[in-house]
């Protein structure tokens, strides 16, 4: 074989292992200073109706590839003591040993453990949730809401996702009535890539 025949044919196997190489996946910086990322939270108020609140403080990043969406990894970190329900007594109660006992547990972290990607962008996200000196197995149902350029030359993704638990998990036993012991959160995560 000519020695120019030789070199285009390793560069053919060269390119053709290449292009089987798994697509690696991008880290994202969560956009919580930004604003464009929140934690909501909701739990019944005797059955009646609901409160409603956030955590004003977080931080996180995570990983995603939209060709291997299995491979995403998502981690977060929650100051506790910036829980806002809009209403300045009921956050400090909410703040106290009743509840999230800041002073001793003064963060909450989601760790996700695994992706599965279904179809139309959804997901469910296994992870361990550390509340409250306790860590417990969760599971998030999320969705892919979009990604690509910013205005900024940046490039973002977007997901939601739903999840709800019984406080008394995670050692918040306060007696709140039977309607109450359950909270429903709400998540909405847009990242920047690094």
């Amino acid at each position: 074989m000519k020695p120019v025949l030789k070199l285009f044919t390793a560069v053919i196997v060269l390119a053709g292992s290449v292009a089987a190489l798994p697509a690696a996946a991008a880290d994202y910086m969560i956009d919580s200073k930004g604003a464009h990322a929140s934690i909501n939270f909701k739990i019944k108020h005797l059955g009646y109706s609901w409160v409603v609140g956030r955590f004003d403080k977080f931080t996180g990043q995570f990983s995603f590839d939209d060709k291997a969406p299995d491979a995403s990894s998502i981690s977060v970190e929650i100051d506790t003591s910036s829980v806002n329900t809009n209403h300045a007594a009921r956050d400090k109660h909410l703040r106290s040993a009743d509840f999230l006992e800041v002073a001793k547990y003064p963060t909450a972290m989601f760790k996700s453990t695994s992706v599965k990607a279904g179809a139309g962008g959804k997901a469910v996200v296994e992870g361990t949730l550390t509340l409250h000196g306790v860590t417990k197995a969760i599971t998030i149902n999320a969705e892919y809401i979009g990604g690509g350029k910013d205005p900024w030359g940046g490039i973002r993704q977007g997901f939601a996702g739903t999840t709800s638990f019984a406080l008394e998990d995670f050692g918040i036993t306060k007696n709140l009535g039977p309607a109450s012991k359950v909270i429903q959160l709400e998540l909405h995560m847009e990242g920047v890539r690094k």
